[in-house]
């Protein structure tokens, strides 16, 4: 298979896993098993793509934050959301520093993806019925840095869905656990796909890449991205994510199965 055609898929797998709660990490890793390994940096410079995507989504509240920042809720949610990066992005510098690397192997992220399943559905279960409030409590931020990191280390967590469902489980109504978990992962995503580019730029990793791959990965992405988060914001309202739930717990199984056979 081309190149090019291959940086197609993978974006394409990014833009459609990103921010629906089945890890578009664990997928990528999945699916670079048949496709051949990439270099890190071209799987952060797609997630970029995917982030980026959804600021036309929330740009008229994004500004709407910033022209009324005399208004104290737009402060309190703006203090809410830095907190929740600052914390992410601390430890993510930590786990940095420490030179951690994703697992290369299927069953860490078959078990994230299959316990994450059943995660899913207990909180589904136990929030059936509850509408949630749109107060966004502190708790909530804090929970929310906690469970990207969470995602960050345990790939096929899905770092949407941990932030979406641990808000939930909070008391937040599913619309606004929706709304700020993708602007937290746009902001978070962003800055850690431009911190780990710089890196692989001074280290001359980038130097002699395929700017079209780039792209078309990029571009692929970000389309798909869009695209599903503006679906996703329209299906939270009314209904649950116990469809995704089965589907982690299936794609579990399965994984786990193949490992086995791999062996």
């Amino acid at each position: 298979m081309p190149r090019w055609m291959e940086a197609i898929i993978l974006g394409l797998i990014e833009g459609l896993t990103e921010f629906i709660p089945v890890s578009s990490t664990g997928h990528l890793l999945i699916a670079e098993r048949w496709l051949g390994h990439r270099p890190d940096w071209f799987t952060v410079f797609i997630q970029v793509g995917a982030a980026l995507a959804l600021l036309p989504l929330f740009w008229n509240k994004l500004i709407g934050l910033l022209k009324n920042l005399s208004d104290p809720s737009a402060r309190d949610y703006l203090a809410k959301l830095t907190s929740a990066f600052l914390l992410t992005a601390a430890g993510g510098v930590a786990l940095d520093k420490m030179n951690f690397e994703l697992p290369e192997t299927v069953g860490p992220v078959a078990w994230a993806t299959l316990i994450g399943g059943f995660v899913i559905l207990g909180i589904e279960r136990w929030k059936k019925g509850d509408p949630g409030n749109s107060h966004l409590s502190w708790n909530i931020p804090i929970a929310c840095g906690v469970a990207q990191l969470l995602a960050a280390v345990f790939p096929g967590t899905s770092r949407s869905g941990a932030t979406i469902m641990i808000a939930i489980a909070l008391g937040l109504a599913r619309s606004e656990a929706a709304e700020f978990s993708f602007i937290l992962g746009m902001i978070t995503l962003t800055a850690a796909g431009g911190y780990k580019f710089l890196d692989a730029w001074k280290d001359g990793e980038v130097v002699g890449a395929n700017l079209t791959d780039i792209g078309l990965g990029f571009a692929t992405a970000a389309v798909s991205s869009f695209l599903v988060v503006r679906w996703l914001l329209q299906f939270v309202r009314e209904h649950s994510f116990n469809g995704f739930a089965i589907y982690r717990i299936l794609l579990g199984i399965a994984l786990l199965l193949w490992g086995a056979e791999a062996k």
